[in-house]
């Protein structure tokens, strides 16, 4: 059989969906769907759909099938994730579409309902053996420390729609904190910010524009990034108009919510156990993730904890490459899989 299977291991996030085939991360698309509104098939996914964001008319509607981590349109995240999975070059070449054996990471704070909904899209999409693993623990995995020891690490997993806070120590969660402050939340803030201090409407792609380019939690950096001139529409005469903001500023527009992913970081040091303690003590705090980018977020959380903090090499790619090795794997990592 397995002539005809074909592994793939799929990072399903908010913001990007990513997809390792061969060892290779071979998708790494913006998880967004186009939807034509009056035949109710999609038009584009990913990059393409992303373009489409914002600049819509009436019969074209824009989706992101995942909110929070978790699936909230069934059928654009099918429709999506069987796109995906059609255009990996290799897959694509085939004649009949190969069984898939799968490995989907899924938020820690999970219900089981919503684990089903991610299982049963797999399965329509050829998904003959899905296993499921928490995020934290496969972007642990992708950092590259040994989950398998008696040691405690904590590992900050801040994505699109949720920031997993994790233990992880004897290849399992010891405790964890799972919030929905992440990513769309800053971007949320940085729209808000705009609005009430320059009067100017910006729309989500400008907003996550500007988060990528000069986005920063603490105002005194080392080197900071040049300021950013944002266009969009003067909410008082109506008129489109430009501003130049610089970092100091989006750093003042996140700083609420970057407080509650330090509560939250502090929230799950004090439950956890003494032992464990002393190895966190030891080995500091990994950060992964796209919210891991922030300029100067070790800084702050380091100032906050008073503990190393260390950013993981390639903080996008950390989840997909961990559940990739999980997915080579299977044997050493069956504890952690979730079938």
């Amino acid at each position: 059989m397995g002539l005809f299977t074909e592994d793939i291991a799929i990072d399903l996030g908010t913001a990007n969906t990513l997809i390792i085939h061969n060892d290779k991360v071979v998708v790494n698309s913006p998880s967004i769907v186009a939807i034509d509104r009056t035949t109710n098939k999609v038009i584009a996914i990913g990059e393409e759909a992303n373009m489409m964001q914002g600049k819509t008319h009436e019969n074209i509607k824009t989706v992101r099938p995942l909110k929070d981590g978790v699936i909230a349109d069934f059928n654009a995240s099918e429709q999506m994730i069987n796109r995906l999975i059609k255009s990996i070059p290799t897959l694509h070449r085939k004649i009949f579409s190969p069984s898939l054996r799968m490995v989907i990471c899924i938020p820690s704070g999970i219900t089981e309902v919503e684990m089903r909904a991610v299982k049963e899209s797999a399965e329509r999409v050829n998904g003959k053996e899905v296993y499921l693993i928490h995020e934290p623990m496969a972007a642990a995995i992708g950092i590259g420390i040994d989950i398998m020891q008696p040691k405690g690490n904590m590992v900050v997993d801040i994505g699109g729609g949720t920031t997993e806070i994790a233990v992880i120590a004897l290849s399992g969660i010891v405790c964890d904190k799972s919030i929905k402050i992440a990513g769309d939340v800053f971007t949320g803030d940085i729209i808000n910010y705009m609005r009430s201090k320059h009067n100017l409407y910006i729309g989500d792609r400008t907003a996550e524009k500007i988060k990528i380019l000069v986005g920063s939690v603490i105002e005194d950096l080392d080197s900071p990034p040049e300021e950013m001139s944002v266009q969009g529409r003067d909410l008082l005469t109506g008129k489109p108009k430009q501003v130049i903001i610089s970092h100091a500023e989006v750093a003042k527009a996140l700083d609420k919510s970057v407080i509650r992913i330090e509560d939250a970081i502090m929230d799950a040091l004090s439950q956890t156990p003494p032992e464990l303690s002393a190895d966190i003590y030891n080995t500091g705090i990994y950060l992964a993730g796209g919210g891991a980018l922030l300029r100067g977020l070790d800084k702050r959380l380091s100032q906050k904890t008073d503990l190393p903090i260390y950013v993981a090499e390639d903080p996008l790619q950390a989840v997909v490459r961990g559940t990739g090795i999980a997915l080579k794997n299977t044997d050493r990592f069956k504890t952690v899989l979730i079938k």
